[in-house]
């Protein structure tokens, strides 16, 4: 993928939708001779993935920021705090112009038409192209009709621009999610027999991404917009075929993590980051080599070596704190780097002491040490093998069903050596607790990945209501996001979220 980065992705760079809305006369978008070679077309299809990573950290503050993760203690001012706390009208919403996922959409919608007329010297590359682009569509309207509900459809390439054309009214949750469920089988349908992974390379999406997804989606239709068992039961499927596709769940924690393990079989897609290329954004939830090297860790080592040229703007809860706060479980020390203001007499803090406690620093994605500085070259998983074993677990338990190996199989790579069946096997109980349990059982897992809030509102507003404490009954509106005074002075067919 590297080598075609630097490539122009086209002669003329598309603007957002909300911009196109500005001009004041039609004009033509024209890419004479880019769609006539395979060349151009896989030119285009790797300039796909650099957009999509470009959205990285907005997708990443859609999925988790308005949890229950964040909002502790940061040792430089810290950032988004009213996302954090729900804070925020129409016109002072976050995300304005859709956090410019059409403007994604609208290379998708090109490629697509494109591509289909472009002869390949394997056409098998095509239709695996194909696949993953119907793939990424998909994953681009999920996450915008999880954020905002209703939402404009738009399928066609941007050509002939006119405003009028643009001001599109927001369609139905309904039939947003019927284009998404149109565009995953049409991934699946293209990718055919083809499990395999693009090169070899889980940074591009794969069959297996398009069934962990169709999984993600079934479980939110079936349990938000009435499919119920019907969806359940399509998800259960397709989650339980990744197994089969060269996808496996990491022996320990210790795998996952770190530049040397980036492509490892747990990894389903992952975006790619690379040194002099881009760096993922994950130095916001380190900080400062001048604040961090004077403390230590809870191990009571110092810190004073510890190399680090980032920002703390987001402090990990109370709650997060508390609930990992278990030395048997792996994911304590994986997840965050614990600091405090002394060594305690050489003995550290082996459990949480909030008097001496100055702050943390994120270990998921902290890259490489490479001569004085550190690089945030991870790559950052969108799904995992985990996560597939989770969402399972959460479809059995909607079906009636015992979803106890799945959280068990976490459980016990989580706790490794230490796993006692007795101590810390789950057992099988009501509904709401298991929902529970596979809720808790996720926010452990995936703390920083941008699961945990699309992770509540997946299991239903009661239980975004009853973990996020910003939150209370009364306030199912403001999970879904308003659209800006901004964005309908532009698009006048738009109408406000129900609420605002």
């Amino acid at each position: 993928m590297k080598k075609y980065l630097y490539i122009a992705l086209i002669t003329i760079t598309l603007s957002s939708c909300e911009k196109q809305l500005d001009l004041e006369s039609p004009s033509e978008l024209t890419t004479a001779g880019f769609w006539d070679t395979e060349e151009g077309a896989r030119t285009a299809h790797t300039g796909l993935y650099a957009n999509l990573r470009s959205s990285g950290e907005n997708l990443w503050l859609l999925g988790e920021m308005r949890s229950d993760i964040w909002g502790g203690r940061t040792y430089e001012s810290a950032s988004n705090t009213n996302l954090i706390e729900s804070n925020f009208t129409e016109a002072t919403a976050p995300f304005g112009g859709w956090a410019g996922l059409y403007t994604r959409i609208h290379r998708i919608n090109d490629f697509l038409v494109n591509a289909q007329n472009v002869s390949f010297i394997n056409e098998a590359d095509k239709n695996h192209m194909l696949g993953q682009t119907y793939g990424l569509r998909a994953l681009y309207y999920y996450t915008l009709l999880k954020t905002w509900g209703e939402v404009p459809i738009i399928l066609e390439p941007v050509g002939a621009i006119d405003p009028s054309d643009l001001s599109k009214p927001r369609s139905t949750q309904e039939e947003v999610m019927s284009l998404i469920k149109s565009d995953i089988e049409a991934s699946l349908n293209a990718f055919g027999s083809d499990n395999s992974f693009w090169a070899g390379n889980r940074n591009f999406w794969s069959k297996a991404a398009t069934l962990a997804l169709k999984g993600d989606v079934h479980i939110w239709s079936g349990n938000l917009l009435g499919g119920g068992a019907s969806d359940f039961n399509t998800a259960k499927a397709a989650l339980e075929q990744i197994a089969a596709l060269e996808v496996t769940l990491a022996e320990s924690i210790s795998e996952l993590w770190g530049v040397g393990n980036d492509g490892n079989s747990e990894f389903i897609f992952a975006l790619q980051y690379k040194q002099d290329e881009a760096s993922n954004f994950y130095n916001s939830l380190t900080g400062r080599s001048t604040e961090i090297n004077p403390q230590f860790d809870d191990k009571g080592s110092s810190m004073i070596d510890f190399v680090i040229a980032g920002a703390n703007r987001y402090g990990q809860s109370e709650k997060t704190i508390l609930l990992l706060d278990d030395n048997e479980d792996s994911r304590k020390d994986a997840t965050f780097i614990r600091l405090y203001i002394d060594d305690n007499g050489g003995a550290g803090y082996p459990n949480y002491n909030e008097p001496a406690y100055f702050g943390s620093v994120f270990n998921k994605f902290l890259g490489q040490v490479i001569g004085s500085e550190r690089i945030f070259e991870n790559d950052v998983p969108v799904y995992r093998y985990a996560d597939v074993l989770l969402m399972l677990a959460e479809t059995k338990n909607l079906l009636g069903e015992d979803p106890t190996d799945e959280i068990n199989h976490i459980r016990e790579r989580a706790f490794g050596e230490n796993y006692v069946e007795a101590t810390h096997g789950f057992t099988n109980g009501s509904q709401v607790d298991n929902a529970n349990a596979i809720l808790d059982e996720r926010y452990k897992e995936f703390v920083g990945e941008g699961k945990r809030w699309w992770d509540l509102r997946r299991a239903g507003d009661s239980f975004v209501i009853d973990n996020v404490s910003f939150l209370n009954p009364g306030d199912e509106f403001k999970l879904l996001l308003p659209i800006t005074t901004d964005m309908i002075g532009r698009n006048p067919a738009l109408v406000q979220t129900p609420g605002y």
